[in-house]
């Protein structure tokens, strides 16, 4: 007698194949189909086991299996039953060996390693269903694969099938080909190119294991995991799910062919070899359209904490990633006519205008984000920008109250429309930091940002200068190193610099104060408030010629910069506002 404890309970994708019209062909010649569909079995569950599948039970001419994946199951139903037609080809209709196929997901009883319970059951009767050398799947099995898989289906309502209390919602894979007289399509012919989607796509591959070390395996697969989850917080950004892209572990493959197959316009591939008590990773990232490669980096680490390690190069390869391929698009819509620019292309088009920090940008970037907002007036990246555009221009171009209101109100707005968008997160929580003066939510809204996505150095990078401003030396030096150290090449990365200076200025380090300020100008050259920092350090060094000069370079920038009204603007507070007014005004800055 078998124990209840014997018997395991699993949620899986149940997998049902028989051959059409077997027993005719059996009592027509015996030998030859026997001979038929061994050849035919071959194909089947090579095809299962190329599909991470387990075969549970066979019996005759029936075959059951189960993946972990509706996706693996699906697509190993259709490419099997392509190559099964082909093999076909050129018989006649009495010696064609047709498998039908039905796949639900459910869940199931396994003991010894054979499946029972309701979910076999119904996988059973869609096999029933589907037409020979078709596929039919369950309502629960086709929500898990439309938007995956580039197949189309057709629906057959809810049948009533036997042995089953509830009818079942069931769904035709279409395009297969027929089976008589017709050759079934191949299976790259099935997977047709899938239209781009309206924002920034990308697959992320799993990492090749050079090493042949196993172990190595399972680190590569969990950190191409994790970036895919990570990537996945991006709203702008279209990711394609782990089960598609696994599919094609351990397969040499076509850039470009996996670009048209899930439908994606950037491919991350990397690879992973361990050599004694060291870890190599290699990272790419191509445009699956043109296989130009955007961003490449190397990582070799020693391997003291292999989970550490993980999370390092997951949040140090998503950090390179985002704005590689924010940039890819910026690139891309402006090659786009003005008239075809929909509100995501405007957005893309006003980002490095925004992301000069300086007025001239900001008053052309205005414009195409209150059109933007015409377009979509729920975008709540736009209004983070208009937001910043706003805090820019008070701040460096004459301190308009009009401005100052309007940082203050699209910021707000981006805050209740964005909860999930980390970049018109922080946007807003600069504007809300540095022109509402509310520090304190400016703080949670950064760790907001940083909550969808850990690796969003933008948030550190600013949270420091804010944190600075704020006269937390420490926590805006601590904040601006990790900003720096996630996204090294940033284009923000002179805000995490301004945070850092400040820290040191705080702290009477004026020499890594200067060193900090020259980082930033060497980052952004025509940010005044960089010259500004090295100013007030220099001169507190004594350095009272290069600080002229660097003071003269402020007002070449900010011709009515005053020293007085940006601490005043910026709500800087006492301690580091009357220290840093008068080495300003030592170095010739007007007051």
């Amino acid at each position: 007698m078998v124990e209840s404890s014997d018997v395991r309970r699993r949620l899986v994708a149940v997998f049902a194949a028989d051959v059409e019209g077997y027993s005719r062909l059996m009592g027509a010649d015996e030998v030859g189909t026997l001979k038929a569909l061994t050849e035919r079995r071959a194909i089947l569950d090579k095809a299962i086991a190329d599909h991470s599948g387990r075969i549970a039970n066979t019996a005759g001419d029936s075959v059951l299996a189960e993946f972990g994946s509706a996706v693996d199951a699906v697509q190993c139903a259709v490419e099997a039953q392509a190559a099964l037609a082909e093999a076909n080809a050129g018989l006649s209709s009495d010696k064609r060996i047709n498998f039908r196929i039905g796949i639900h997901v459910g869940d199931v009883m396994v003991r010894a390693g054979d499946l029972f319970g309701d979910g076999v059951n119904i996988a059973a009767r869609l096999q029933a269903l589907a037409q020979p050398g078709g596929v039919c799947v369950s309502g629960e099995t086709y929500g898990q694969v439309r938007k995956v898989l580039p197949i189309a289906f057709t629906d057959l309502g809810a049948q009533q099938v036997k042995n089953i209390e509830e009818p079942v919602r069931t769904y035709a894979a279409t395009g297969l080909g027929e089976t008589v007289g017709v050759v079934a399509i191949r299976s790259e012919e099935i997977f047709k190119p899938l239209s781009l989607p309206d924002k920034p796509s990308i697959a992320v591959l799993p990492f090749q294991n050079m090493s042949g070390d196993p172990e190595q395996e399972y680190f590569a697969d969990g950190m191409v995991e994790d970036i895919i989850t990570a990537l996945s917080r991006f709203k702008w950004l279209f990711v394609i799910a782990r089960n598609s892209t696994f599919t094609y572990k351990g397969r040499s493959v076509d850039i470009r062919k996996v670009g048209r197959e899930l439908g994606v316009r950037y491919v991350l591939e990397g690879s992973v070899r361990k050599a004694t008590e060291r870890v190599r990773i290699t990272a790419q990232l191509i445009d699956a359209e043109t296989s130009a490669h955007i961003w490449a980096d190397r990582y070799d680490r020693a391997v003291d904490d292999i989970f550490a390690l993980q999370d390092e190069i997951t949040l140090s390869t998503v950090a390179a990633i985002e704005p590689s391929v924010r940039q890819a698009e910026i690139e891309r819509a402006k090659r786009k006519r003005p008239e075809n620019l929909d509100a995501y292309d405007l957005v893309l088009r006003a980002t490095p205008l925004v992301d000069t920090g300086m007025p001239e940008g900001a008053s052309q970037a205005v414009p195409l984000l209150e059109r933007a907002l015409l377009l979509e007036p729920n975008y709540a990246l736009a209004h983070g920008q208009t937001a910043f555009c706003n805090e820019i221009l008070y701040l460096r171009a004459g301190r308009r109250e009009d401005n100052r209101r309007a940082a203050i109100r699209h910021a707000h707005i981006a805050v209740a429309l964005g909860p999930d968008d980390a970049p018109a997160l922080v946007y807003a929580a600069i504007a809300i930091g540095l022109v509402e003066h509310n520090r304190t939510l400016a703080q949670e809204t950064f760790e907001a940002a940083l909550a969808i996505s850990p690796s969003a150095a933008w948030a550190y990078s600013w949270g420091a200068l804010i944190l600075g401003w704020g006269g937390e030396a420490e926590r805006a030096i601590d904040w601006g190193e990790r900003g720096i150290r996630l996204s090294p090449l940033d284009p923000w990365i002179t805000a995490a610099l301004h945070g850092i200076c400040m820290g040191h200025f705080l702290r009477g380090r004026y020499e890594d104060a200067a060193v900090a300020a020259q980082r930033a100008i060497r980052s952004k050259p025509g940010f005044s408030v960089s010259h500004m920092f090295l100013a007030a350090a220099l001169a507190k060094l004594g350095r009272m010629e290069d600080a002229k000069a660097a003071a003269e370079r402020v007002i070449q920038l900010q011709p009515n910069f005053s020293s007085t009204g940006q601490c005043s603007a910026i709500g800087c507070v006492p301690v580091l506002a009357g220290p840093l007014i008068e080495a300003m005004r030592a170095s010739g800055l007007p007051e």
